[in-house]
């Protein structure tokens, strides 16, 4: 029983994250993109880039509002599931949890002045109101990734008689994992939101909807894209050289690399025989790992043979990194061959546009790889090197039931949220709200 409790508790958390982090990603994001957008029209004075901001502003009261449900669940879920690691750690890691609801307070209050007082302020003033909207959600990423690091590189405490003593929360918040982590959520969330608004506009333009909204939008989201994307590749590499330092064992199941010495290869895929550790079928790279961890060829790589046994993570995470780095590639090379036609006066061929569309979930798919290895590769710890995850558990029983009804209740918001933004957009196309405005095009 107590096994199946451990199992259910982690596949609800699982679900839950899971769930959540696509509306946490796109609350993150696409406030950016409309902040950005509004003061592109502002600056040209295109009604357009105006538009733009006004209808994405929409569809993203309504993914808050579902994100506020999900993100209430995984309060709960903290306590109820894991009260172990509450009971003991929730103390020191409590300041940015409260941080993060003052965060949120003033995205939740701008948002709303902001969507109630377009066409009653001049437009600069109402483009000020996105800047305590983006700086709210952007701050709210960064508290509650805090907790996180603190998880991956617990400090900020003294341990004596099993109790976390001598308190300091500000050395807890600001924990080795933070900045690489942080840097790492918040560009992975930009480039995210730019990717799904741009698959959007390059699947309208597949339909025959050659309007010049359309290709502006596309052209403004690509570019922020390749922005975002370059920034996301240069904050994992920053993330796995602090994974060297700080948390080898997690490097190292990644990369399935079992023997600590220099000039280490990188492994891209590949079939792993767990006996004897060989893998065939793999690509690999002279010296790359190396040079990912330490920034030299020649630099000694920790190996799993210099973990015990009993601490490694599970080693399927190696595809779960592999395929999360091949998208994070694919988000820098889609755009770049996009502004390649560009540059050149070139139509953009129907293959690029399908790329794009294709962009835009595979990008959220990232995330959801990106926060597995996070979490798995963590395992066995959920407080590293202090508390294990089977050891912070509840003991009670029915958690099964809670994951059946946790699991209906996030198809039903699904569901819900995606019946209301097609009924957004399709009871006032782009075409009748310009009409409506009376935009001259």
């Amino acid at each position: 029983m107590e096994g199946d409790t451990l199992l259910y508790s982690r596949l609800l958390t699982f679900v839950t994250l899971g769930f959540h982090i696509v509306f946490a990603t796109l609350g993150v994001g696409v406030p950016v993109m409309i902040s950005l957008a509004e003061w592109v029209g502002i600056r040209r004075k295109d009604p357009h880039y105006v538009l733009m901001a006004r209808r994405w502003s929409r569809g993203f009261v309504i993914t808050v509002a579902v994100g506020v449900v999900t993100g209430t669940c995984i309060g709960m879920q903290l306590s109820l599931l894991w009260p172990r690691f509450m009971q003991a750690a929730g103390h020191v890691i409590s300041l940015p949890m409260f941080l993060e609801i003052f965060a949120f307070f003033l995205e939740a209050i701008f948002l709303g002045i902001y969507m109630y007082t377009w066409d009653r302020f001049r437009p600069i003033v109402h483009w000020l109101l996105t800047l305590p909207v983006v700086i709210g959600s952007s701050a709210s990423a960064f508290f509650i990734t805090t907790v996180n690091a603190f998880m991956n590189t617990p400090q900020g405490f003294t341990l004596q008689n099993g109790q976390f003593v001598d308190v300091d929360p500000w050395a807890a918040m600001w924990n080795p994992a933070t900045p690489s982590k942080v840097a790492h959520v918040l560009a992975s969330a930009y480039l995210t939101s730019a990717f799904l608004l741009g698959s959007i506009a390059a699947f309208r333009l597949l339909q025959g909807r050659d309007h010049p909204y359309y290709r502006k939008a596309l052209r403004f989201t690509m570019a922020a894209s390749l922005v975002f994307a370059v920034a996301t590749v240069v904050a994992g590499d920053w993330s796995g050289k602090f994974l060297a330092e700080h948390q080898p064992e997690k490097l190292a199941a990644a990369e399935w690399h079992f023997e600590t010495k220099p000039r280490a290869e990188l492994i891209v895929g590949g079939v792993l025989d767990p006996e004897t550790g060989e893998v065939a079928y793999a690509l690999r790279i002279p010296w790359a790992l190396s040079i990912l961890a330490h920034g030299h060829p020649d630099a000694v790589v920790t190996g799993l043979d210099a973990i015990p046994r009993e601490q490694w993570p599970p080693l399927f995470v190696h595809y779960v990194f592999d395929a999360m780095v091949l998208i994070g590639f694919y988000t820098v090379l889609v755009p770049i061959a996009y502004f390649g036609y560009i540059w050149r006066k070139r139509a953009v061929p129907r293959l690029v546009l399908r790329l794009i569309v294709w962009g835009g979930p595979l990008a959220m798919l990232a995330i959801e790889l990106g926060w597995i290895y996070a979490e798995v590769g963590r395992q066995p710890w959920i407080l590293r090197g202090y508390m294990k995850t089977a050891e912070a558990v509840t003991t009670s029983e029915g958690v099964g039931l809670m994951l059946v009804l946790f699991s209906l209740l996030y198809i039903v918001l699904a569901a819900v949220a995606a019946f209301v933004l097609l009924r957004l957009f399709r009871n006032k196309p782009l075409e009748a709200e310009l009409e409506e405005r009376r935009v001259i095009l």
